[in-house]
């Protein structure tokens, strides 16, 4: 068995989370529009929108300060402990790599992160979260 076997696994077990946070931030906003549109009221609950709200934000924020995403570094510090060059490997890692990780200037990244944090500012004015007390039971 080889040194660099679990590197590797965790590099991609990083890699899968990254893409599941995308995941969850594209995600979220459509859900939270389709939800409001379908009267889900699962989609107004205020942790739901709390933690969309959080998640988009630190990614602008690390986009004007110029960070690397600590995911990112930490899969890369896994394939370089397990002695592979970044961004090669199966299937499954170079797609999930293809849709992750874009080649264009930063300022393309800050501007459309920026825009997205936007549209899901827009949808607390438009879709306000509720917490319990502030939700109507139906009549019967």
């Amino acid at each position: 068995m080889s040194n660099s076997l679990p590197y590797g696994f965790l590099a991609n077990v990083v890699l899968a989370l990254h893409a599941l946070i995308v995941l969850f931030v594209i995600g979220g906003l459509l859900l939270v529009i389709l939800g409001n549109l379908r009267s889900w009221q699962w989609v107004n609950t205020l942790w739901f929108r709390l933690l969309h709200l959080a998640t988009i934000l630190i990614v602008v924020a690390e986009a004007w300060l110029g960070l690397v995403c600590p995911l990112t570094t930490l899969e890369m510090w896994f394939r370089a402990q397990a002695g592979t060059i970044p961004y090669s490997g199966d299937f499954i890692e170079h797609w999930l790599q293809t849709i992750l990780f874009w080649d264009a200037p930063s300022w393309v990244f800050i501007t459309t992160y920026s825009i997205f944090s936007l549209a899901v500012a827009a949808t607390w004015w438009y879709f306000p979260p509720k917490t319990k007390r502030h939700w109507h039971k139906p009549s019967a």
